[in-house]
């Protein structure tokens, strides 16, 4: 069976209300920030829907027992973000990821072996950073199925190239835009989160 990349475009109002802002280059940095963090925690929503491993157990009511869900506590979760702006869709994504460990300064060592990943990067212009990142990933076995990547915005022509290097990925977006511009921005695009959240970058020395 061919493996092919799976792309998912949840169609949720508040999703689009909130790209919609991102969108708008009117939006002032703090909302813009608030944008991001947002989507994060409704696309990761949406992300863990089938893939979060969980068991039925039954529990005890004050009237009878019934059977319940309970999300695994024993299959670490480990978060992803790409400096600046996914670490702002993990600071929403964390109000609905139980006991993920954030893993700051890219890909740790060690992964456990039933451990899930899931990657937050702004937005997926070329792909080449998220690629990156995921090949790292492949060094340390972790197989598509555990993998999420969790994007506010992607573009056909970055989603193509990850489809030819990283197929069987599944990633979550509230859009994808058509085209690149010149100087390799999303077109129509959401703008620079550099730019947009008034972020400084350090100097070198």
């Amino acid at each position: 069976m061919p493996m092919t990349l799976r792309v998912v475009v949840p169609p949720h109002p508040l999703i689009a209300h909130w790209l919609t802002l991102l969108r708008n280059t009117t939006t002032p940095p703090a909302l813009y920030a608030t944008g991001l963090e947002e989507l994060g925690r409704w696309l990761t929503y949406e992300a863990l829907r089938d893939w979060l491993p969980h068991r039925r157990e039954m529990v005890t009511t004050s009237q009878a027992q019934t059977e319940g869900t309970l999300v695994e506590s024993n299959v670490p979760l480990l978060s992803i973000p790409l400096l600046p702006g996914g670490l702002d869709l993990w600071q929403g994504a964390r109000r609905v990821l139980p006991s993920s460990q954030l893993c700051l300064g890219g890909v740790p060592d060690n992964i456990e072996t039933n451990a899930g990943v899931i990657v937050f990067v702004d937005q997926i212009a070329s792909g080449e950073r998220l690629l990156a990142i995921l090949k790292l990933l492949q060094t340390q076995e972790i197989e598509a199925r555990r993998l999420r990547v969790i994007t506010v915005l992607a573009s056909s022509p970055g989603l193509k190239q990850l489809g030819e290097m990283m197929p069987n990925l599944t990633i979550h977006t509230a859009c994808i835009d058509p085209e690149l511009t010149e100087d390799g921005e999303i077109s129509p695009g959401i703008g620079n989160p550099v730019l947009r959240l008034n972020t400084r970058t350090g100097g070198t020395t």
